[in-house]
């Protein structure tokens, strides 16, 4: 990938305008109200992120039909074998054909942040499959452990504080246990670096940790988080897609090649067809993710191991792997300007909450998040590093995985997208990305704790 700074400055900083900007938008009704109207900044804001696209389209939110009783049809469906329903409140119906909508939301979070999750499903493959990945080998036991309790420690502190806010609360906010198990990658490598400076192994222990972290968010997403009733026969499509494309572009043109040093099929079909038959067989397991239920954000992920890439790994922000050129770090880099702009508008779509709105959810999120992470980060470090006699990274501290905790729980990114798919839209989920937001705040305690425990910085 490319350096941090200019990651940083690109990404990061396009996230943190479009989240800004959602904000302010958001809370212009307080800074500068319209007379007669007082949530009319509000409801502008709220109908653009909802603005539909395209109605009964192919793809987008899905709107079950409820016919209830009252209609005509409703006999003729019970005759047919339709299913009678009953609701809340005791009303009986049945479910009619429903239709999609294609909104503005749909199309950044479901369709577009795939591209997102696709790069960071790119540095997790080489991470485990290449050689020198950064998550082989004993050097990543200890991190992977790390991680472990950077995810439990979260979660029993969220789920544990709402069980003793009593029933109402725990019922209300028990499904976003997994928000504050997200780490956000480049600011904690931003963080880290302020922290411990860029020469101490520290830094290379949280990116471990960071980049297993993500690994793992993705598979709670996919398991945890489905977008809609389960259909596992769709997921067929995915794995077939990625299964054919890499028997047709990728394996078969090498094994045609074998013993002919110029690899004309190979050339042929990275010259001619390029990306293309990889575009294709994205938008397939895209469309089976969506089908089958699982959020289609992560569509893109069978695909990504199905592409040619380098024959080892660089680690994570390695200024070499600019200058590769097989194809999944080509494709990577082409998608650099393209996924800055979806960063710009995931932030400006998910961060306009406003300030009143926090509630319990935002203290749980932060409460994991804060105390969560470096508790767990630091007892599960060091069961890894002592009773398992895993050891730690030479040059490291025990106590410096309580620093590490306080940066990991920067959540942010993962942790606004996890918000906006536990919950539906309203009180909740806004009180829910508020903490996420306001997570920035662990950075000033990870510098903090790294005065009291005076970690001594490593420059390069």
């Amino acid at each position: 990938m490319y350096r941090v700074w200019n990651f940083l400055a690109s990404y990061s900083l396009l996230l943190i305008f479009g989240a800004l900007a959602a904000l302010v938008w958001a809370n212009l009704d307080v800074i500068a109200p319209v007379a007669g109207n007082p949530h009319y900044w509000a409801d502008t804001y709220h109908n653009f992120v909802e603005f539909v696209i395209w109605d009964h389209a192919p793809i987008g939110h899905w709107h079950a039909a409820h016919i209830a009783a009252s209609d005509p049809t409703f006999a003729d469906l019970v005759a047919g074998g339709a299913e009678v329903l009953t609701d809340a409140e005791g009303h009986e119906y049945v479910l009619g054909e429903g239709y999609r909508t294609l909104t503005f939301h749909y199309l950044v979070n479901d369709i577009l942040m795939a591209f997102f999750f696709g790069i960071a499903a790119k540095e997790v493959w080489e991470a485990v499959i290449l050689e020198n990945g950064s998550l082989r080998g004993k050097k990543a036991a200890t991190p992977l452990f790390a991680t472990a309790g950077g995810m439990f420690g979260p979660i029993a502190v969220y789920l544990g504080l709402a069980a003793v806010l009593g029933s109402e609360t725990y019922n209300a906010v028990a499904n976003g246990w997994a928000i504050p198990t997200a780490t956000d990658i480049a600011f904690s490598y931003l963080v880290g670096r302020i922290v411990f400076g860029a020469g101490h192994p520290a830094v290379r222990f949280l990116l471990l940790l960071a980049i297993a972290d993500d690994a793992a968010g993705l598979i709670i997403l996919a398991i945890f988080y489905p977008s809609g009733e389960l259909a596992p026969e769709w997921l067929l499509l995915s794995v077939g897609a990625a299964a054919g494309v890499f028997l047709l572009a990728n394996w078969l043109p090498r094994r045609m090649d074998r013993g002919k040093q110029d690899r004309p099929n190979s050339t042929w079909v990275r010259e001619v067809l390029g990306f293309w038959p990889y575009a294709l067989a994205g938008a397939l397991s895209w469309y089976g993710f969506m089908m089958s239920g699982l959020h289609p954000a992560l569509g893109l992920l069978p695909v990504v191991p199905a592409i040619p890439h380098a024959d080892r790994a660089f680690g994570i922000f390695a200024a070499a792997e600019e200058h590769l050129t097989d194809l999944l770090n080509h494709i990577e880099h082409g998608l650099k300007y393209p996924v800055e702009v979806v960063l710009f508008f995931f932030g400006l779509l998910n961060a306009g909450v406003q300030f009143s709105s926090m509630g319990a959810a935002t203290w749980l999120v932060l409460a994991g998040l804060l105390i969560g992470k470096p508790i767990g980060i630091f007892l599960f470090g060091w069961i890894a590093a002592v009773p398992l006699k895993l050891g730690m990274p030479q040059g490291m501290r025990l106590i410096d995985l309580v620093v590490i905790g306080f940066v990991a729980a920067i959540g942010f990114t993962v942790s606004l997208f996890v918000a906006s798919v536990a919950f539906g839209p309203g009180e909740v989920q806004d009180a829910a990305k508020m903490g996420a937001l306001l997570s920035f705040f662990a950075a000033v305690a990870a510098i903090a704790a790294g005065k009291i425990t005076r970690v001594e910085k490593h420059e390069l």
